[in-house]
């Protein structure tokens, strides 16, 4: 039945490149062997337009691999002029699992992930990249931004599975206490002014015993989810939900055919696939906690940004990208009609439509109309 991923652990396969495809290819970066596809406009027959060669890589989300870009890697090359490349990032694809303990840096991190995106701008010999993060795909791409802003030309968030600010933050600043100041002579704000002190103490005194209890139950969680009895588990939730997953992420469920099915389920004929799984939720949890969350630095991008939504997901709703748009300064925003989660396999000739328009307009400077807010 193609409604469960079953695959025996006898049966997986240890050499990635015997499922490779013709036009897959590999490279190694901090010791993991990344599978990727370029697709060159100039070797897709002429461009369909004069936009920049500008790279543009690609960021699939949770589950997802370079598959899910197979509509429209080589549409995107012809319509841009640009080299466009997809790799499949750690824990998913065809991309080796690694022991994360035999590594620097843990392979199955965000900030891993984004110095990859990094690595492929160098790739490319390119000194900028547009970075297109589908899902959870666009927190890699909005953490490579971060880490080196100078490289990214633009960015497309497809579906981005980042929650939106509930309310907008205006910390107000608080005037220092200067010493011989007159307030305090009176003795009920010496009162306050000590009992403010002390509720400050307290304060940082239960963030410190908080941050304990976090960093033990993170221990813990990680060790659950590393037992022989989480990766059970793992396995069991893969094979039972995860072709009615992708079937939910679609508009119209009755479209996902037994090609995509079995394009998602072949990277779990790999050697691994659970135990990297799990090291890639366990990295998610132990993520750290002294950097601010993206959230809270949206309205710090100062490059060119669009959000491609569908009108119908039912993962990421719409109005939840919608909202993410209004913290990015000048971010546009669209939405395609008919479509679930999945833009770029659902509706693949509007998405690349889309992409090919915000990129002519934002990062070559052909026209200088925005692109209307749905």
């Amino acid at each position: 039945k193609t409604d469960r991923i079953a695959v025996e652990e006898a049966d997986e396969i240890e050499d990635s490149s015997v499922l490779a495809d013709a036009d897959s290819c590999f490279c190694d970066f901090n010791g993991v062997v990344i599978h990727h596809k370029i697709s060159d406009a100039d070797s897709e027959g002429p461009a369909i337009s004069n936009a920049a060669s500008t790279p543009i890589v690609l960021l699939h989300g949770f589950g997802a691999s370079v598959f899910s870009w197979q509509k429209v890697l080589k549409a995107m090359a012809r319509n841009t002029g640009s080299k466009v490349l997809a790799f499949d990032r750690p824990a998913f694809g065809l991309t080796s699992r690694v022991s994360p303990i035999q590594s620097p840096l843990n392979p199955y991190s965000m900030v891993f992930s984004a110095l990859a995106s990094l690595f492929f701008i160098d790739f490319l010999a390119a000194e900028k990249a547009v970075l297109v993060g589908h899902s959870a795909g666009a927190l890699v791409a909005l953490e490579a931004y971060f880490e080196a802003p100078e490289r990214v030309a633009a960015l497309i968030l497809v579906a981005p599975a980042i929650f939106a600010p509930l309310m907008r933050k205006n910390p107000q600043k608080q005037s220092p206490v200067v010493e011989g100041d007159s307030s305090l002579l009176n003795p009920f704000s010496r009162l306050l002014h000590v009992l403010s002190k002390a509720a400050t103490n307290v304060a940082a005194a239960t963030a410190n015993v908080a941050r304990g209890i976090k960093s033990v139950y993170k221990k813990t969680l990680a060790t659950i989810l590393r037992s022989a009895l989480g990766v059970m588990a793992v396995r069991m939730a893969i094979g039972k939900l995860g072709v009615w997953a992708l079937r939910s992420a679609w508009y119209d469920p009755s479209r996902v055919s037994d090609h995509t099915v079995e394009g998602y389920k072949k990277p779990l004929k790999l050697k691994g696939w659970d135990k990297a799984l799990v090291e890639y939720i366990v990295a998610m949890v132990a993520s750290d906690d002294s950097k601010p969350p993206v959230t809270h630095r949206l309205s710090e991008i100062s490059c060119p940004v669009m959000i491609i939504t569908g009108d119908s997901d039912r993962l990421v709703p719409t109005w939840n990208s919608r909202r993410v748009s209004k913290y990015i300064p000048g971010c546009g925003f669209q939405v395609i009609e008919n479509c679930g989660h999945l833009p770029q396999e659902e509706k693949p000739d509007e998405f690349v439509t889309v992409v090919g328009e915000f990129l002519r307009r934002k990062v070559t400077g052909i026209g200088e109309e925005e692109t209307p807010r749905l």
